[in-house]
């Protein structure tokens, strides 16, 4: 990605065009390989568990729900290195933009800004390297607990039961192919404006996912799946949903589009209203992710169930699988989808690059048109792993029934028996889902479940809180080691004197081995006490609660944070009295506000939620055993 931000910035001396191409390629192959790296680990990990296991009763039943343990890795991983990286650059943004810009009244990655090297390192660290794990883990996540689904739902039939388990692996690796079609789509012209810009990108996408739409109906055909017809339409119910979500976030964080001029515009009176609208706007766009999240869900359960609304075992199992590959067509375009997203950091690094190399005004105005157009790709892709985060987790509660089972069944083998309300002997052996559900009380008059979803709800305040936090205080530490080398190293401001770049990367360094730790910690405690204390039907409520909490907070604070960006850099364009007025210093205060909305709390909950998930499901065995 160091090699990528230079080619960009030289490319960008050609024309707008080619940096796009150059930059948009570069996150292309950072795409590419998060997803070929994770179908590699998953198709490794499936022979060998294979095995193992071959031969066995509910061989693909054990194998697909060991499978799951590599999931709460690759989301343990992908914690720390979301919050240590937003960590580590907002710490840097927010010290190099409040001396350096509003303060100092020098431009943005100015040479002369002593945090302007840890800045532009930051943002491949928690832009490019964060947002890569975390949606690894999101990719990941979605395949095996489709898999884990798909054994389930088809346990009586051996045959159909093993297609509906690699159904989910074939989808995602065609999707990569067809991923690279729409890679190869984008390209723009010299002088275009965000609205051309943010078409390319979109033209891109857009192309992949009607690929991989009709590839769709070909793979279930061709495969033999029982209800194909209603399957592939539940995987294009997740396409439609994410398309839809990054189309929704594109209106409420671009300055094209009213909210976020809006935004810009309440800069006159101040920055106190443009923190106040930004509030608002990303609180009011949480409405349409949410509408479109539950249509997605509940299209995609009806389709895979050939809209049955029995509630018996049976359809509750096909409908969950319809859920589950919903969230695969979702990720099937990730390809794309993430090289729009690893686009953003590079553009914003190359147009630092053009600053401290004095490439002129015309290279600066073309690398500024490609930096706003990836704030807007950031926030889309954070909608979009948000709104894969969703219908993954609701995937994962149903795979933690699965493991809940077989720890029961263990038990029983060795002797234990378990008595249900009523006074009888309860077989998990031959129990269905809902026979678990009534089993563990699972409803909302019990204070177990009521008292989960209150914490888990909590927990995702909680996590905000303290990732917000640490923010702050690494920011404030950066803040005084910025202005005390204004003050102490004499000649910095008038470019005769060298900053001491390497303490500031030092202090962004150390601030996000130290702070990551606490809240990622309570991700991995909680579910482990929540089913200690408060047993199978707590751990439900605690997921169930951290999923509506988190889902909602997540997106709206990835779009404000989005939308106070895009709104200081209307504000550049010249409107409001352009760069260096009052108007560009409060939307300066809004940006840092934002920071660590978008680029640190906001897009680590999708992983707090599916890790709370993988944590509750690894630990099944140990909530049974306090049982």
């Amino acid at each position: 990605m160091r090699k990528a931000n230079g080619r960009t910035a030289n490319a960008a001396r050609s024309g707008l065009n080619s940096g796009l191409r150059i930059a948009f390629r570069s996150g292309a192959v950072m795409g590419l390989v998060v997803v070929g790296l994770g179908l590699l680990d998953i198709a490794l990990w499936f022979l060998i568990l294979n095995l193992f296991y071959s031969g066995e009763h509910a061989s693909l039943v054990t194998i697909t729900t060991t499978m799951l343990t590599f999931g709460m890795g690759a989301s343990t991983q992908a914690l720390f290195a979301r919050v240590g990286g937003g960590i580590y650059t907002k710490a840097a943004d927010v010290g190099a933009d409040l001396v350096g810009k509003v303060e100092a009244d020098i431009p943005e990655d100015d040479p002369r800004n002593p945090a302007t090297i840890a800045d532009n390192v930051g943002d491949n660290v928690g832009d490019v390297a964060g947002m890569g794990a975390d949606l690894y883990e999101s990719y990941c996540g979605s395949i095996l607990s489709t898999a884990a689904l798909g054994a389930t739902a088809f346990a009586l039939n051996a045959q159909m039961q093993l297609r509906a388990v690699i159904a989910p692996m074939i989808i995602a690796a065609v999707g990569i192919f067809l991923s690279l079609i729409g890679i190869f789509m984008v390209r723009t012209k010299e002088g275009a404006g965000m609205k051309e810009l943010l078409h390319s990108l979109g033209l891109g996408t857009n192309i992949s996912a009607v690929l991989i739409a009709i590839a769709t109906f070909i793979i279930l055909y061709l495969l033999r799946m029982e209800n194909w017809l209603g399957l592939s339409f539940a995987v294009i119910s997740g396409l439609l949903a994410g398309v839809i979500i990054g189309q929704a976030t594109e209106y409420y964080t671009s300055q094209s589009y009213k909210p976020t001029q809006k935004i810009a515009e309440a800069s006159q009176t101040g920055s106190a209203t443009v923190i106040i609208k930004g509030i608002g706007t990303g609180m009011i766009s949480t409405c349409v992710p949410v509408i479109v999240i539950s249509a997605a869900i509940m299209l995609s359960y009806l389709c895979a169930n050939g809209f049955d609304m029995s509630m018996n075992a049976q359809s509750i199992s096909k409908g969950l699988y319809g859920i589950g590959i919903a969230a695969v067509g979702m990720l099937s375009t990730l390809g794309i989808t993430l090289a729009t997203d690893a686009y953003g950091p590079i553009a914003d690094n190359a147009g630092g690059n053009a600053e401290m190399s004095g490439l002129g005004e015309d290279v600066r105005r073309r690398t500024d048109a490609l930096d706003a157009l990836g704030n807007t790709t950031a926030a889309t892709g954070k909608g979009f792993a948000i709104g894969s985060a969703a219908l993954t987790a609701l995937a994962l509660l149903a795979s933690y029934i699965e493991e809940i089972k077989i720890a029961m069944l263990r038990a029983v083998e060795q002797g234990e028996r378990f008595i249900s309300a009523s006074g009888e002997i309860f077989d998990p052996a031959v129990a269905t889902m809902t026979d678990f559900m009534q089993f563990f009380q699972v409803n909302l008059m019990n204070p177990k479940v009521l008292v989960g979803a209150f914490i888990g709800a909590m927990a995702a305040y909680l996590f905000c809180g303290l990732t917000m936090g640490a923010v702050g205080r690494a920011a404030a530490a950066m803040v005084s080691e910025v202005r005390r080398q204004f003050q102490q190293i004499k000649g910095i401001l008038q470019g005769e004197a060298t900053p001491d770049y390497g303490r500031c990367v030092e202090i962004s360094t150390r601030s996000a081995q130290r702070e990551m730790i606490l809240p990622s910690l309570l991700a991995i405690i909680i579910p482990v006490i929540v089913g200690i204390v408060l047993g199978v039907s707590g751990v439900l409520g605690l997921l169930a609660g951290a999923l509506s909490a988190g889902f909602t907070l997540a997106i709206f604070m990835a779009n404000a944070g989005g939308a106070w960006d895009n709104a200081k850099k209307q504000v550049e364009e010249g409107h409001y009295g352009g760069k260096g007025s009052p108007c560009h210093k409060a939307t300066i205060v809004g940006d840092t506000v934002g920071d660590p909305f978008k680029d640190t709390a906001g897009p680590s909950l999708n992983i707090l939620i599916k890790l709370m998930s993988m944590v509750s499901i690894v630990m099944a065995g140990l909530t049974v055993a306090c049982m």
